[in-house]
């Protein structure tokens, strides 16, 4: 069994190695708590900050724009018409349509609507080009926003714990993260699927 400084440089190789890989990939789909989760651990120095933004803005700009090519030209295909049931997209297909660039800009804020979002886009016939300037300019002003939090998160931590945080706090702080965005989230699931009901 492994223990003490080597599962902590293990923990800590792990997370240099493969920690911007998963901040791209967390921030493809709805990337909040991987954007976040960058911005602590670029705190803890794993990374560079704008590393942690470049990372995130790189895969919340692919994966919206992925979405939006989807909604563009796959309308017909089943998983995009089951989308178009979902709770919420008559809303998003609306406001899309009455205000497509504050849509674009705004999507990306407004939990679980991110995939909906840039499916409704590709739908509405937005043109691309007005479509990738917007989701760019969105994108980064994401990516900074939310890895700074992280950032901040860790100062926080590192403030009230008083000095550096071991690897494994470091991992432990990043569990809690997680759990508590999913925590969230469940929450929010149960409240829209109580206000449905009603």
């Amino acid at each position: 069994m492994l223990q003490g400084p080597l599962v902590e440089h293990l923990i800590d190789q792990l997370i240099a190695h493969y920690g911007l890989l998963a901040v791209f990939v967390g921030s493809l789909a709805e990337g909040e708590t991987a954007a976040i989760l960058g911005g602590f651990f670029a705190h803890q120095q794993a990374f560079a900050w704008w590393q942690t933004v470049l990372a995130a803005f790189c895969g919340a700009t692919l994966g919206d724009t992925g979405f939006f090519l989807v909604g563009r030209h796959f309308a017909d295909h089943p998983w995009v018409r089951r989308l178009r049931t979902r709770p919420g997209f008559d809303r998003a297909d609306r406001f899309v349509r009455d205000h497509p660039h504050l849509f674009v800009l705004a999507n990306r804020y407004v939990y679980g609507m991110r995939l909906v979002g840039g499916v409704a886009a590709g739908l509405a016939q937005i043109g691309l080009w007005r479509f990738l300037v917007l989701n760019l300019v969105s994108a980064l002003v994401w990516a900074v926003l939310f890895s700074s939090l992280g950032y901040l998160f860790g100062l926080g931590a590192q403030q009230f714990l008083g000095r550096a945080l071991l690897a494994h706090q470091r991992l432990a702080l990043a569990v809690l993260v997680v759990l508590a965005a999913a925590g969230l989230a469940l929450l929010g699931h149960l409240y829209r699927k109580r206000a449905r009901n009603r």
